[in-house]
């Protein structure tokens, strides 16, 4: 059966850890599916992914409408979530609001997450659930705004740093959100956290505190280049894998050893000379 937001809370309130991770198309969405997920977040982190672009800010709508469509067809029981670039939802309450009924009702998403605890985004997140559209709030480094962050580096290092975040927190969770993605901050400052909100929480750099956990596809999988942040635990080595087999298959090719008469279709005799005759080549 599908996963719902109340067996979601059932789960956080019997202490079972709540496992999420992003998908941005329909292989990633079945292999998500299959691994028996609770939540697929199809992150605004696929403009890096699998879009190529330098940030996550570079990424539109349309694009994502375009990812979460793909992940939607891919997922029957997981929770769908889906982010909300930048951009779409910060000049107005009305501008918020349709951009999640967008997501909802074009791509099929079931929830939207947005960035940051400020007043703004505090005050989008009051008016999206207002509409009946499920919110997770998401505080900590916020890569929209890494930019003003000092760059995707962790937060809430400093009692002054770790105090905002709180009252962030605090103020996502009174607007709403069902749950909130605390992003590489301190273990500790995670502790004192989950300790006074009443929603899960989804860590990703937070520590083992987190109600729940979130990675991107193509980090635990080794899908892209680098070693990635300092919270990420590769489980697989795909790409390196990946590259492997294309270049046994180039070699194969220039080889000629692919195709071979197993990779090959095959014609009755007397059609073949009934087809050559037609040619002139009896």
């Amino acid at each position: 059966m599908p996963v719902t937001l109340p067996q979601l809370h059932d789960k956080f309130e019997r202490g079972e850890p709540l496992v999420m991770v992003t998908a941005y198309d329909f292989p990633g969405a079945r292999a998500a599916q299959a691994a028996g997920v609770d939540m697929v977040l199809v992150g605004d982190s696929g403009a890096e992914m699998v879009l190529g672009y330098p940030s996550t800010v570079a990424v539109s709508t349309e694009e994502m409408l375009m990812l979460t469509a793909a992940v939607r067809r891919g997922l029957q029981e997981p929770l769908l979530i889906a982010d909300l670039p930048f951009g779409s939802y910060e000049a107005s309450d009305d501008q918020a609001v349709m951009t999640a009924a967008r997501f909802v009702r074009e791509a099929g998403a079931q929830a939207v997450k947005l960035e940051r605890g400020n007043a703004t985004s505090v005050a989008r997140a009051v008016a999206i659930v207002q509409a009946g559209i499920p919110v997770m709030g998401h505080v900590g480094l916020t890569p929209q705004s890494a930019t003003a962050l000092g760059g995707n580096r962790a937060q809430g290092r400093s009692a002054e740093a770790a105090t905002r975040i709180c009252r962030e927190a605090l103020a996502l969770q009174d607007a709403g959100c069902f749950a909130i993605v605390l992003e590489a901050i301190p273990a500790a400052v995670t502790e004192e956290l989950v300790s006074l909100l009443r929603v899960p929480t989804i860590g990703i750099g937070a520590g083992p505190a987190a109600a729940g956990q979130v990675l991107v596809f193509h980090d635990l999988l080794g899908l892209r280049d680098g070693t990635g942040a300092r919270f990420v635990r590769r489980y697989a080595n795909l790409g390196a894998e990946a590259v492997a087999a294309l270049s046994n298959y180039a070699e194969d090719v220039r080889a000629r050893r692919y195709p071979a008469a197993e990779h090959c279709y095959t014609i009755e005799p007397g059609e073949l000379a009934e087809f050559r005759a037609a040619l002139g080549n009896p």
